[in-house]
């Protein structure tokens, strides 16, 4: 790490829990980001300003004017242009010595198999239950952690789901992809911006300390935050043993070596 590397990082490095250790991990990681919205604004930007050696941006949407009031990343004189190419010149004037990969298509099954293999964190910014769960599975099939945010309102919620430890859910123990849950979009019913930017933020911490060698408190932890109230809720969920997505790949994880 040369002497401009140490002054850019040197606020996370005097953190004990961090240090120079943490930061050159941070610095070789790669973290995947899937929408780059109002909750991918915040995320991309925190994990530039850190160093996150490596990031790829997923997103097939372009900017439009009513994306302004919440999506930080991206301005008025991007109006058009596609959010992951937008997203990554904001990064870029924060730090341009950072590696950013832009993929301005829709997330599929195939295309982040390929992406999430190596991949320290996978963070899913996205707005709909279809991508979330092609998301999971990939970070099922690839043990990498899955940072889950959502926002719509006033309310937001955050969840790590990390399958390398046994006591932690994946998504699809929660959220199984053979019910139905009612989409809510904030074109129909609107969106806090701050609230969105919060869980945002709280997405990015929950990644860097995830690369950086910092123990998460959040794996299996549901955090919900009402806006309204500035008040935040925790619940405690629990690993469905017959889940369709991660039972299989805990098992075969078990399964002594031949």
């Amino acid at each position: 790490m040369d002497d401009e590397s140490l002054l850019r990082y040197s606020r996370h490095i005097l953190l004990d829990e961090f240090g120079i250790d943490g930061q050159a991990r941070v610095d070789a990681a790669h973290a995947v980001v899937v929408g780059v919205g109002g909750l991918g604004s915040p995320v991309a930007l925190y994990l530039a300003a850190a160093g996150v050696g490596r990031i790829t941006l997923i997103d097939d949407d372009t900017v439009d004017l009513t994306n302004l009031q919440r999506q930080i990343a991206h301005g008025t004189d991007r109006v058009g242009m596609t959010k992951v190419d937008s997203a990554a010149r904001s990064m870029r004037v924060i730090n341009p010595t950072i590696s950013i990969a832009t993929l301005a298509v829709r997330a599929d099954a195939a295309l982040l198999d390929d992406w999430v293999a190596g991949a320290g964190v996978v963070l899913d910014c996205s707005d709909n239950f279809a991508t979330r769960q092609i998301v999971n599975r990939a970070c099922v099939d690839h043990a990498v952690p899955l940072v889950s945010g959502a926002a719509i309102r006033f309310d937001g919620q955050l969840c790590v789901y990390d399958v390398r430890k046994a006591s932690s859910p994946c998504y699809a123990c929660v959220f199984p992809p053979d019910e139905t849950f009612e989409e809510t979009r904030c074109a129909v019913l609107g969106a806090f911006g701050p609230v969105v930017g919060t869980i945002g933020a709280l997405q990015a911490s929950e990644a860097l300390k995830l690369l950086a060698g910092i123990e998460s408190s959040n794996p299996g932890n549901l955090l919900m935050f009402d806006g309204r109230r500035t008040s935040f809720e925790t619940v405690g969920l629990t690993r469905n043993p017959t889940c369709g997505v991660c039972a299989a790949h805990r098992a075969a994880l078990a399964e002594p070596a031949s």
